[in-house]
């Protein structure tokens, strides 16, 4: 005889933004249910007729009014059978990286509030959401060492220091700053542009640009990305 089950699949977005030298998430304070107190990430079940990136992008364009077309999957979490108090729900957890500056953020939907939170003052969260935000944070932070994602996080044009502030604060580790620019010019993908930064504080700093297609036509011949720290 077979089990029957009834059990739920929903989906959770990380979105992860950096401005001012610190990194953010994207919650939202739900409207409905036993933990509308709470802030949460954004989410939902997933319907019948939708995949599960459908389901995500759909719930955190509902939830939050940003749309974003690049998840990468995280993690599945379901072993904790209570992790909401309501039905046994199995949640496929999506991550990405933007540019905060480029999103007006909007509570709508079943969300009552929205906002991004630095990490480091990110509150108890719904359900099992603050184990799910330290595995992406996690994920973020290897990442960094062997992809160039931390690009994504930057406005299309950015001074040299703000990629290297990037990855001292995601990191939370000091760098050489001298071998990283040395590192990261060596691989040839990123490009001195004419324009020089709108800060006006000392020596003007020219702006940067990542060459997206370079790194992927790279790829391609075996390039490896990686930056090592001590």
């Amino acid at each position: 005889m077979s089990p029957i089950q009834n059990i739920r699949v929903a989906v959770d977005a990380i979105v992860f933004g950096y401005q001012n030298n610190k990194l953010y998430v994207l919650l939202i304070q739900q409207k409905f249910g036993s933990e509308k107190a709470y802030w949460a990430l954004p989410g939902g079940l997933v319907k019948e007729d939708e995949t599960l990136k459908e389901a995500v992008q759909r719930e955190l364009q509902e939830e939050t009014n940003v749309a974003i077309n690049y998840f990468e999957q995280l993690y599945t979490f379901g072993d904790d059978i209570h992790r909401d108090s309501r039905n046994r729900v199995i949640s496929v957890a999506y991550f990405a990286l933007v540019d905060s500056s480029k999103f007006d953020i909007k509570a709508d939907s079943d969300a009552e509030k929205v906002k991004w939170f630095e990490i480091e003052a990110v509150p108890q969260l719904a359900f099992d959401h603050n184990l799910i935000l330290d595995k992406a944070v996690e994920r973020v932070k290897a990442k960094l060492t062997y992809q160039p994602v931390g690009f994504d996080l930057l406005p299309e044009e950015f001074m040299f220091s703000e990629l290297e502030n990037l990855y001292c604060t995601i990191l939370e580790k000091e760098i050489d700053r001298r071998n990283f620019r040395k590192k990261i010019l060596s691989f040839g993908i990123i490009e001195e542009t004419e324009k020089f930064s709108p800060i006006k504080s000392g020596r003007p700093a020219k702006l940067f640009k990542f060459n997206k297609q370079k790194y992927y036509d790279l790829e391609k011949e075996g390039f490896h990305f990686e930056i090592k720290f001590a």
